[in-house]
């Protein structure tokens, strides 16, 4: 799955006494990560370091940090469980990267085009494994062994997320992408301030934080894919999701544009796996109404995603206030862009 949103934008958590700047708090997080990864004289250590060199966002880790101090749960918890939740999401960009042939991640060569696909297996294994270490640890500091349990069910249902991409014969209705697309994102969201959650025993906000980054991660895929068609999330080609026959939100709403012939000629063409042709259907995708289209189902993913938020109590507002600041940010630049 790639990392969402390629923007520059990075929003500020909501000004509170006891709450850190968010530059700190990313470079906290980082720190630890870095601690306890491999030194260079491990097989993997070189090419572990080479992919946190840049951390990215962190936006998982980071809301778990937050969540911590709106909650009242100690760092030495919960610094544990934001790197656990964090890990775990960069083995997934690890095995990612190989699975969609992606060469480049944060501006740098992906772990596999530097070190080749056994070393990036390999690696993401490996820090499957220490994520699930940190979890275990943060579970027996913070007396909740539900923790590892909790992390298991989202990576389970992460992976499912994956595997719904790869088991499709044919380009996926709108209902059937959006099973794709919020299993793949919306998990590890949830996980992060799920199990932080559990350590202060606030059992209350589980399930309007589900609903909310149910929403949110339909939202960050489909953005992503919109992205990917006008060529701004860093793939080598506009609308690379094509050739990859990689399910696509605006891909999706093109294929309902064409008339029963053109379908079954584009049908025909995905199946055939070829790139032959792949320039006039690339021209076609864009020409047509399918940018907006989809830019309208960004925007009713988005009012969904902000309604659910409502719902949630007001000390639980900081926590999500990052996710909602990216989001109004990104959608609304699409959406004006190609409208």
């Amino acid at each position: 799955m790639p990392e969402t949103f390629n923007s520059n934008f990075e929003p500020a958590i909501v000004s509170r006494d006891v709450t850190p700047p968010l530059s700190d708090i990313s470079q906290s997080l980082s720190d630890f990560i870095i601690s306890r990864l491999p030194d260079t004289s491990h097989p993997l250590g070189k090419p572990a370091h080479h992919h946190f060199k840049k951390a990215g966002k962190q936006l998982r880790g980071r809301m778990a940090l937050t969540a911590a101090d709106c909650f009242g749960v100690p760092q030495s918890i919960s610094m544990r469980w934001a790197a656990a939740v964090e890990i775990l999401h960069n083995a997934s960009l690890v095995h990612d990267d190989i699975c969609d042939g992606d060469m480049v991640r944060r501006g740098m060569p992906s772990v596999w085009a530097q070190y080749g696909k056994d070393t990036a297996l390999a690696l993401g294994d490996w820090l499957i494994a220490l994520s699930f270490e940190l979890a275990s640890e943060a579970a027996c500091i913070g007396q909740t062994p539900k923790l590892v349990s909790v992390l298991s069910h989202h990576m389970a249902a992460t992976t499912t997320g994956q595997a719904l991409e790869f088991a499709i014969d044919s380009y996926p209705s709108w209902s059937k992408y959006m099973d794709i697309s919020t299993g793949k994102t919306a998990p590890l969201f949830v996980a992060s301030v799920e199990g932080i959650a559990h350590l202060a025993g606030r059992n209350d906000v589980i399930t309007p934080l589900q609903r909310f980054f149910t929403a949110a991660g339909g939202c960050y895929q489909i953005a992503n894919d919109m992205l990917n068609v006008i060529g701004k999330d860093g793939a080598a080609s506009p609308a690379s999701d094509l050739l990859r026959r990689a399910p696509n939100a605006v891909i999706v709403m093109f294929r309902t544009t064409l008339d029963r012939e053109h379908a079954a000629e584009f049908d025909s063409w995905l199946a055939s796996g070829s790139e032959h042709n792949a320039l006039n259907w690339q021209t076609r995708l864009r020409r047509s109404p399918a940018l907006s289209m989809t830019s309208s189902a960004l925007m009713s993913m988005f009012d969904e995603a902000e309604s659910s938020s409502d719902a949630l109590p007001s000390d639980c507002q900081a926590i999500i206030t990052p996710i909602k600041a990216q989001l109004r940010h990104v959608c609304r630049d699409l959406v004006a862009d190609n409208s």
